[in-house]
Parts: structure tokens; C-alpha cells; sequence
């Protein structure tokens, strides 16, 4: 049997639900706190994938985790 991956319609962000159509376009290139956490809390809740997030926003898998450390040491 085929398994389809559900996605749920929003998450819980910091600042409330998020989503898709919450997350910036793809042209984003300045990245406020609020929206680093955003989009982390968008990957965590499965509402995006890490892989789609970092292409579509042209970021590495290492500033992910950077943006990621500084907010979970220093908060938004």
C-alpha cells in the first residue's frame, strides 16, 4: 500500500499558528529573529522539510543549525 505524507495545516510558531503561506516568498534574503524562528518552527512541526526550506531559501544545513543555537541561547 502507498503511504501519502500528511502535512498539518499550521504549527505553533513564536509568535502564533504559522502557515505555508505565512513563510516568507523565496526572495527572502534579510532574515530577522522572528522570522528565523518562524521558519525553524515551520521545519520542527513538519509543516516544511529542511531540504525544501534550505533550497527554496537558498540557505545550507549549517546556518539552519547556527540560526538554531543562537536562538536557543539568546532567544527572538
Amino acid at each position: 500500500m502507498l503511504e501519502l505524507e500528511v502535512r498539518p495545516a499550521s504549527v505553533a510558531g513564536p509568535m502564533g499558528p504559522i502557515t505555508i503561506a505565512d513563510l516568507p516568498s523565496s526572495c527572502a534574503t534579510h532574515w530577522v529573529a522572528r522570522r528565523k524562528a518562524e521558519l525553524l518552527a515551520a521545519i520542527d512541526g513538519g509543516l516544511i522539510e529542511l531540504e525544501v526550506a534550505c533550497h527554496k531559501y537558498r540557505l545550507s544545513e549549517e546556518e539552519v543549525d547556527d540560526w538554531r543555537r543562537t536562538l536557543d541561547r539568546a532567544g527572538i
